[in-house]
């Protein structure tokens, strides 16, 4: 075992990140990185560090004959973590990524339809209380709620289809793994190389959201010159679909993303965020009934979308929560 697949496996037998253990030794995160990969070598004053940091011995470092730590001498590091450690093949990290890609844009285009469903609602409704359309607002609005139904369902089958699917990976979540030689160098310069369409996703995502406002302050504006009823709830269809564009970017290279970090246990699936994330299900499971229990007792599909991003600030506090308190352990 050469030395960067040493430094790989002790850091990740004590649950750190590369940026947590560049903390820890004073240098970059690149430096990290680069150690890892075998594109550099530390120098004798960072494998002193290291052999301190992890417990080890310089001998066990720096000699590639030395393949494993004797007891004695291995620091003991209480985590809190699972002591099953798994291994991934190459053939297995190249098959997860295959799924993963696939999953991302399913997993992003049902929760679009779910963001999308309640249009149909929404404009029938509107067009027949103004009477541009030959409906009736009852039939109008059955006929909407058919079309939110069939997209909401479509979603839901989506999800349940990847999750069964994706069953065969669940142990990349809850369990420690362990990479072959190799694997980490091919998922980094993957990873490497979709860092900036990742990065104009996001981008590109949250502008939507954020100005996905703008159809209705435009049609209000123009409301009291045009003076139809219909115009704002185009305004919201409009509003519904730049969020649902938006929130589908976001959740595809999230996915995409997740990916990565998962087979490189870092960012949320780094070992303390594993343990810490254990009951993120259920968070985000009570969303979900909040969102659809509002939603359908109100009838106000373009409002009771505000769950999700009110959602996610409390959630990051609630993660913090959790991370602290597997470190106490």
């Amino acid at each position: 075992m050469i030395l960067a697949d040493k430094i790989i496996e002790n850091r990740k037998k004590n649950g750190w990140s590369q940026e947590e253990l560049a903390n820890l030794l004073g240098v970059s995160r690149q430096s990290v990185s680069k150690w890892e990969s075998a594109q550099a070598v530390p120098d004798m004053k960072k494998i002193l560090q290291l052999s301190e940091v992890f417990g080890v011995t310089t001998d066990y470092l720096m000699k590639d004959e030395i393949e494993a730590v004797p007891a004695a001498e291995t620091a003991p590091v209480d985590s809190g973590l699972e002591e099953t450690v798994r291994q991934v093949s190459m053939e297995e990290a190249n098959a997860f990524l295959s799924h993963n890609e696939r999953a991302a844009r399913r997993i992003s285009t049902g929760v679009m339809l779910c963001i999308l469903a309640p249009v149909a609602v929404v404009i029938l409704g509107g067009l027949a209380e103004a009477e541009l359309i030959p409906m009736g607002e009852v039939h109008a609005e059955i006929a909407g709620t058919v079309v939110l139904l069939i997209m909401i369902a479509a979603a839901v089958g989506m999800f349940i289809r990847e999750g069964l699917r994706g069953s065969r990976y669940e142990y990349l979540e809850k369990l420690n793994i362990d990479t072959e030689y190799g694997v980490d160098g091919m998922v980094r310069e993957r990873r490497d190389a979709y860092a900036e369409r990742h990065s104009r996703l996001l981008i590109i995502g949250i502008m939507l959201c954020i100005i996905a406002a703008v159809p209705m302050l435009m049609i209000s504006l123009t409301r009291y010159t045009n003076n139809t009823d219909a115009l704002p709830v185009l305004g919201v269809g409009g509003m519904l679909v730049m969020c649902a564009t938006g929130v589908k970017m976001i959740v595809l290279t999230s996915i995409r993303q997740g990916g990565f970090d998962r087979l490189l246990e870092e960012g949320d699936y780094s070992r303390i965020n594993k343990k810490a994330g254990r009951f993120d299900g259920v968070y985000w499971a009570v969303a979900t009934a909040v969102y659809l229990g509002w939603s359908f007792v109100t009838g106000r599909w373009e409002f009771t979308w505000i769950v999700w991003p009110v959602a996610g600030v409390p959630f990051a506090a609630y993660r913090e929560i959790m991370k602290a308190l597997v470190r106490g352990r």
